[in-house]
């Protein structure tokens, strides 16, 4: 038996702020709220499915150094450029970490500035 991924944690200034974003993103709901401090986001079916939740939790300072993880997204419904513009559209922005251009990915920032990449390829949405 092997362990899988059940909920992503993201420390962040704004948790409703990023909520509403990477809801709309990922197709998720919001699943429970802990105060101001605490969103839990995920799939519709919630949580414990194929997909794990992401909790976005309050941090007043940003913790030192780059971010160890990222996420990759891939569109599902659409090819990459039109979710490019959708993700723009949401508030997401280009992020540069010395790309040739060459990539066949995009990397971007969300509202907070936390970096993820939109790869090319097409996943089913389940």
């Amino acid at each position: 038996m092997a362990c899988r991924i059940g909920e992503l944690v993201l420390g962040c200034r704004e948790p409703e702020v990023l909520a509403r974003f990477w809801c709309e993103v990922l197709d998720f709901v919001v699943l429970d709220r802990e105060g101001d401090d605490c969103v839990e986001i995920g799939p519709r079916e919630g949580f414990g499915g194929p997909q794990p939740t992401i909790i976005l939790s309050r941090r007043d300072e940003p913790e030192p150094g780059k971010a160890r993880l990222h996420i990759d997204v891939n569109p599902t419904d659409r090819d990459q450029d039109a979710e490019l513009a959708r993700l723009l559209a949401l508030g997401a922005r280009p992020a540069d970490i010395g790309q040739t251009g060459e990539e066949q990915w995009h990397v971007l920032a969300d509202p907070e500035g936390n970096e993820f990449c939109l790869l090319k390829a097409r996943i089913d949405p389940v």
